[in-house]
């Protein structure tokens, strides 16, 4: 799969897998396709408080964009690694095609302790109902696979209508 020499291909998950959303940060962002992610991964959510909780094992297939390296910048602040909340990192994907690609992505510099399934979260720790609609909304847009998006409705929310939860991934 080729691109071209300034650009780099990015993994979404979380918001933005919604083109509305990345375009905010990269508008250069071009839709290139789903892959299967060589890692697993998880989706957590961290509250202001900077508490970590498991909602919702990821899935091992992702949407990336191939985007111009002049908003990676734009892409870097927006995940805050001036400030050490997220790292940049780079994931090895498998295209539908058998074609194998290197992406960028984040990771949240300070890993959370453990990871449970199937925890019951207090209304705290929960992701804002906002956050968890762009989410579902950019998986959909994004033609993810039906057992993802069922995934993502099974996640507990907190019914707010605030935007200030980020994704996570490890």
């Amino acid at each position: 799969m080729g691109f071209e020499k300034n650009t780099f291909l990015y993994f979404a998950y979380g918001s933005n897998l919604l083109a509305e959303h990345i375009h905010m940060n990269s508008p250069s962002a071009i839709r290139k396709g789903i892959g299967k992610l060589k890692i697993r991964f998880w989706l957590l959510f961290r509250s202001l408080e900077r508490k970590y909780c498991h909602n919702s094992p990821g899935s091992e297939y992702i949407y990336f964009w191939e985007t111009s390296v002049e908003d990676m910048s734009n892409l870097d602040k927006q995940e805050g690694v001036d400030n050490k909340i997220y790292e940049a990192i780079t994931v090895k994907v498998e295209t539908p095609q058998n074609d194998n690609v290197t992406c960028r992505s984040y990771q949240l510099c300070e890993q959370p302790c453990k990871i449970l399934e199937d925890e019951i979260l207090p209304e705290i720790r929960k992701p804002s109902l906002l956050y968890l609609t762009i989410i579902l909304n950019g998986a959909k847009e994004s033609c993810l696979p039906e057992s993802y998006i069922n995934d993502l409705k099974k996640i507990q929310h907190n019914g707010s209508t605030n935007f200030e939860i980020k994704k996570i991934m490890i």
